[in-house]
């Protein structure tokens, strides 16, 4: 932290290489805007040097959002949970810190949604998150309803399973240009139907040979997953470099984000921009579905507790038969063009 000549009570802070600006006086400890040579920082600056600020706020974003990472409801949460939450909760820290957050209105919620309207997901993790803070909000205290209660989130497309076409593309690219990393999480993720935070978490204990251990991360299911034999031979083949199977060194896993980038350059290269990685486990579930086996069986592979997704995989697969059936039919019957 470092004072700045020219106005008195100034003060610089570099938080992960992002540059904050204070006005610092004896128990005045108050945020200003990010530009020091704008006309709004100025008059920031002199509006508290003069008085005529408001005392500053205890309930502001950064102290509550500080408050509920101290939280038993968010220390409970699973480390990839955890992840997931702060990835959105530093936006509305960077966005908001010095607000007070006891002004939130449900229209400010709905605006905040619709913002990110073109990444649905990310919108409704902004519904999902301030409702979460307004919740611990309540229990300290702070307000007596959440303002984001019923905000309706965004509809979104639905993962889906890659076509043949490109998982040939994907894997012939990884095989020409080296891609050993991009290749081991391909075949992980589309050999034992996992969710790709599940495929990190996968050691060379875990593989027996024949069946790999898993501890699913979303659900807390605890599986011994078999594996299908180009699995089996290509993780055979597999040089180990460390403790996991996708080692970023001896002890520790890649980080799935930046695997998931590298996952991205060759969607990029290959023209599959389309589809992402979750679309690999409902790759697998399809192939499973497709070869005949049963929704428990089915669901013994991808770990689903309830029904339903493995109905929709069975689905997918049962439109892609009978289109097949249907078309037989019609050339068995003359039916040409």
């Amino acid at each position: 932290m470092v004072k700045q000549p020219g106005k008195p009570h100034l003060q610089r802070k570099v938080v992960k290489g992002r540059v904050y600006w204070y006005f610092r006086r004896g128990k005045e400890y108050i945020r200003l805007p990010d530009d020091p040579d704008s006309a709004e920082f100025d008059a920031a600056y002199w509006k508290i040097r003069s008085g005529r600020a408001h005392r500053a706020t205890k309930t502001t974003y950064e102290a509550l959002i500080q408050s509920y990472y101290a939280s038993p409801a968010y220390l409970s949460k699973k480390p990839g949970t955890r992840r997931e939450y702060r990835r959105t909760l530093e936006l509305i820290r960077e966005k908001n810190g010095p607000k007070d957050f006891t002004a939130l209105r449900r229209k400010h919620v709905i605006a905040a949604r619709d913002t990110y309207a073109e990444t649905w997901r990310k919108a409704n993790a902004m519904v999902e998150m301030l409702s979460i803070l307004a919740k611990h909000a309540i229990d300290l205290e702070w307000i007596t309803a959440n303002p984001a209660s019923g905000v309706e989130k965004l509809k979104g497309g639905e993962y889906e399973p890659w076509p043949d076409a490109k998982l040939k593309a994907f894997d012939a690219y990884c095989i020409a240009q080296q891609l050993t990393v991009e290749r081991t999480a391909y075949m992980l993720c589309t050999g034992t139907g996992q969710r790709i935070g599940d495929v990190m978490g996968m050691a060379w204990d875990d593989f027996d040979g024949e069946y790999m251990r898993v501890r699913q991360d979303k659900t807390d299911e605890r599986l011994w997953v078999a594996c299908p034999r180009f699995l089996v031979d290509y993780l055979d083949a597999l040089p180990r470099t460390g403790r996991h199977i996708l080692a970023k060194n001896l002890t520790q896993p890649l980080d799935k984000r930046r695997v998931q980038e590298r996952v991205m350059a060759v969607r990029q290269k290959i023209g599959a921009e389309a589809y992402v990685i979750h679309g690999w486990r409902y790759n697998a579930a399809v192939a499973l579905a497709e070869a005949g086996c049963s929704d428990s069986e089915i669901a013994s592979v991808t770990g689903h507790r309830t029904m339903g997704m493995v109905a929709k995989y069975r689905a997918r697969a049962s439109q892609r038969r009978l289109s097949r059936t249907a078309q037989n039919r019609r050339e068995q019957n003359g039916g040409g063009t």
